[in-house]
């Protein structure tokens, strides 16, 4: 966004980071996001950093982080206002429950990936994915030429 300046209305909020009003609500009520600025009411506006706030939300439950999780990073950081552009690892712990993402390339061969700790979004992710198939398949290939 190029005016860091601007203000916008709920709606309009919603409309940018494609979440419903209720959502966003939600997030706020939890002390995900900053409240918004102004005498409240029809009074209240939304900033460029309630706009930086809710994508961050976005793009960490997308790539797989709980709610729960996300207000630890947040609190960590200092509160909404500072929350940082990727989560930090967090420690694992004795008796810790994780969730793993399972990705079949071939007969007999999986890739394991924990997405919070390996710190790659959803996209790159996939791209991943398909750089190994792809290598897998080269492997292959080259032992049939043989």
């Amino acid at each position: 966004m190029k005016n860091k300046h601007a203000t916008f209305t709920l709606d309009e909020l919603c409309s940018l980071v494609g979440m419903n009003k209720r959502k966003v609500r939600f997030y706020m009520q939890n002390e995900l996001v900053d409240r918004p600025e102004g005498s409240g009411g029809k009074g209240s506006f939304y900033t460029h950093r309630h706009l930086e706030q809710l994508l961050t939300i976005k793009k960490w439950k997308d790539a797989g982080l709980s709610l729960e999780r996300i207000k630890e990073i947040i609190e960590d950081q200092g509160g909404p206002g500072s929350a940082a552009p990727l989560p930090p690892a967090k420690p694992r712990k004795p008796g810790a429950i994780e969730v793993w993402s399972h990705i079949h390339l071939a007969d007999g061969i999986e890739l394991q990936i924990e997405p919070e700790r390996s710190r790659l979004s959803p996209e790159q992710l996939r791209r991943f994915s398909k750089t190994i198939m792809t290598a897998l398949s080269e492997i292959r290939r080259s032992e049939d030429d043989h």
